[in-house]
């Protein structure tokens, strides 16, 4: 079986990124990670990438002039590593239009919030601050247009009385490692097809019952 190239970009402890080497592990999965890259040489993700026998590549943001130039050297570096997709995994990075035009169709992220809803950062404490019942996690395919790409798949959890940020944020965070792996799959296999704006899923299967908070009596 041949497998897509992926590389996966990070800025800190590489939760995410860790989700799907794990997932990559596995012999029928159809992507490998073959690179991850950060713009912080001192993320500790690299560290964790490394001890799982990645390659890996720091390309600091600040010995650049200008996100052009960044973005330049992020291009060459997965060009020079033949990736095929690349997968955000909390890189704290705004890509400039060009770059994403270039992999339109093959860069995905992961934001910690049932996009449209809660764009950007502090998702989790905008959430609780607006009394929301559900939150959750996105997996969505990027454009120049932060946050707004079409939306591959999502999950919802519960907000539960008394949450803190730091509570939800965990409960979202193992959705986040949930649906990452499945959203990479879906791609790499051609099954995740942008159409319109909207991403259309082959070989759809039923979801379960939708999760309704508070529970209907």
């Amino acid at each position: 079986m041949s497998r897509a190239r992926v590389a996966v970009l990070i800025s800190g402890r590489g939760s995410n990124m860790m989700s799907l080497l794990e997932a990559a592990a596995a012999p029928d999965y159809p992507a490998e990670i073959v690179r991850v890259i950060s713009n912080r040489p001192d993320a500790h993700g690299l560290v964790r990438a490394e001890a799982a026998g990645i390659a890996t590549l720091a390309i600091d943001h600040k010995a650049y002039a200008d996100r052009e130039s960044f973005d330049a050297a992020l291009d060459a570096a997965l060009e020079e590593a033949q990736v095929d997709i690349v997968c955000l995994a909390g890189f704290m990075r705004l890509l400039t239009p060009g770059f994403t035009q270039k992999w339109r169709g093959r860069m995905i992220n992961i934001h910690p919030a049932l996009l449209p809803s809660f764009k950007g950062l502090h998702t989790h404490e905008r959430a609780l601050a607006e009394g929301v019942k559900i939150h959750g996690c996105t997996v969505h395919f990027v454009t120049p247009e932060m946050d707004v790409g079409p939306i591959i798949i999502q999950a919802a959890v519960p907000v539960l009385e008394g949450d803190t940020p730091d509570t939800l944020g965990a409960r979202v965070l193992a959705q986040e490692h949930v649906i990452y792996p499945a959203a990479l799959r879906l791609v790499t296999e051609g099954r995740a097809r942008i159409v319109e704006n909207r991403v259309a899923i082959d070989e759809f299967e039923l979801a379960p019952p939708a999760l309704v908070v508070p529970p209907a009596i």
